[in-house]
């Protein structure tokens, strides 16, 4: 056996080991950019494949936070908080599909980038709001709640980062809490003014700037 068989032949187990390892670190990675309760991206996780579907000109940013979500805990109890969640992802993720990503950003408040091939998202968002309406299976049917969605087409803002998108889609968000709407799109103008990307009522928000008006 010549010396370069001989060298090949004794470095097949580092090769393998270090393949082995290399698998591990990748499920680590994966398991850690993962929420445990929901099995959705969390931040970092999300902002990744986000970013990426962001240079696709029909992306949609969408944020969505679960109304009254403090009292179906005190009410019902945390099982019965955590299985509301754990429905409002699994239908988050199935209407976004394989093409978008969903992320759960903390507590009740989740972030989605879909790709809306035919231009309804505003219709394909408000049959998802119907959906995640509805009383999760297998609990009380009195564990059930509605969630507030706030979105933007990116096109709309091309110099917009995903922070900015998010930040657009969570006041119209809020702004559709506010109003008991629902679902509001992000418009042309800007929604409310704020300070350091935070909207009126979060910290870091300017109290003494009033509500302008925001696209349906």
């Amino acid at each position: 056996m010549n010396t370069l068989a001989t060298v090949l032949l004794s470095a097949l187990p580092l090769a393998a080991g270090w393949a082995v390892h290399v698998r591990w670190l990748h499920g680590v990675l994966n398991t850690a950019r993962r929420d445990p309760l929901t099995g959705l991206r969390t931040r970092d996780g999300f902002t990744r494949r986000a970013t990426t579907l962001l240079k696709d000109p029909r992306a949609v940013v969408v944020l969505a936070d679960v109304d009254k979500f403090k009292h179906i805990n005190d009410t019902y109890g945390h099982a019965a908080g955590d299985a509301l969640l754990k429905a409002t992802a699994d239908r988050l993720a199935h209407h976004v599909g394989r093409t978008g990503v969903v992320g759960r950003l903390g507590g009740d408040e989740f972030a989605a980038v879909l790709i809306d091939d035919h231009g309804t998202a505003g219709g394909l968002l408000a049959v998802l709001r119907g959906v995640l309406a509805c009383p999760v299976e297998g609990q009380d049917p009195a564990v059930h709640t509605t969630v507030s969605l706030g979105w933007v087409r990116a096109a709309d803002f091309p110099t917009d980062d995903l922070s900015g998108l998010l930040r657009r889609a969570d006041e119209a968000m809020y702004a559709a809490k506010q109003a008991r709407a629902g679902l509001r799109r992000a418009g042309l103008g800007r929604l409310f003014a704020t300070l350091a990307g935070r909207r009126a009522g979060r910290s870091g928000a300017r109290a003494d700037v009033p509500v302008v008006g925001v696209a349906a």
